[in-house]
């Protein structure tokens, strides 16, 4: 129970942040207002080992160069005398920060010496990273109904829509190692994109930073509730893996409850 309520402080955004972002009344909506700077965000608690820390990118804003960047800080937000400008350079050479620049392609780190893990089925209930267990239902992100949303969705299957686009979910943890440190992961739309950070002081607390950087106008924190995926999801993921898209839910001689839950969220 503990455990959950720390889940559920850490899912929102701390009251501290950058110059040109607004949050929403339930800190969990941050939108860059103005410029292209001045967008840095921070969870509103220390993330508990294993803990993603989920954002979708909802709003996008054509005519800059770059978009989101994610990591962590061992920085408490609230003893930062004034929030830097930008998560990189300006926070990391702050020290004791880890922040990845999100592409449109190749976020993957690809260690040297290291295979390369095989894509997870996106109908498999777990996203597993080393000893870290996150159920993946809540990690793809899904259109909004409509004409095509059921193209979109194809996209997020087979991961080919781009990081950076509407919908996106990004998160980033930390996984603790035997040596008393820790790997930082990223996940885009469900997949674990690697190490991208080693060495991370496990014994510290680590802050969230979300940076809505330039052409990323828009996120949103989505909560993930740990433990055994719920019946009505565990549905949701069979349906799912025995239809060719969404749309063909709408035939199935399914409650009109399940129909909704499988087609919309």
């Amino acid at each position: 129970a503990a455990m959950a309520a720390r889940c559920r402080l850490a899912a929102r955004f701390h009251h501290i942040h950058g110059a040109n972002i607004r949050l929403d009344a339930s800190h969990t909506q941050a939108t860059r207002v103005e410029s292209f700077a001045n967008g840095l965000c921070f969870s509103q608690e220390p993330l508990a080992p294993g803990q993603i820390f989920l954002v979708e990118i909802e709003e996008k804003e054509l005519g800059w160069c770059g978009h989101l960047r994610v990591g962590l800080t061992a920085h408490d937000p609230q003893s930062l005398e004034v929030v830097p400008e930008y998560s990189l350079p300006d926070l990391v050479n702050m020290g004791d920060t880890w922040v990845f620049a999100i592409t449109r392609n190749h976020n993957r780190v690809v260690v040297e010496g290291e295979e390369v893990q095989v894509q997870a089925r996106p109908w498999e209930p777990f996203l597993l990273i080393e000893r870290v267990r996150i159920p993946r239902d809540t990690l793809v992100g899904r259109s909004r109904p409509g004409r095509y949303s059921h193209i979109l969705d194809d996209l997020y299957k087979m991961n080919v829509l781009p990081a950076t686009a509407r919908r996106s979910r990004i998160g980033v943890l930390y996984v603790p190692q035997p040596n008393g440190t820790a790997d930082m992961h990223i996940v885009i739309n469900g997949e674990d994109m690697g190490p991208s950070a080693r060495g991370l002081p496990a014994t510290r607390p680590l802050y969230a930073v979300v940076d809505v950087f330039a052409s990323t106008k828009s996120v949103r924190v989505i909560p993930v509730d740990y433990g055994f995926p719920s019946l009505q999801t565990l549905c949701r993921l069979v349906i799912q893996k025995h239809i060719v898209h969404r749309v063909a839910i709408d035939g199935l001689d399914l409650p009109p409850l399940l129909k909704s839950f499988c087609q919309h969220e």
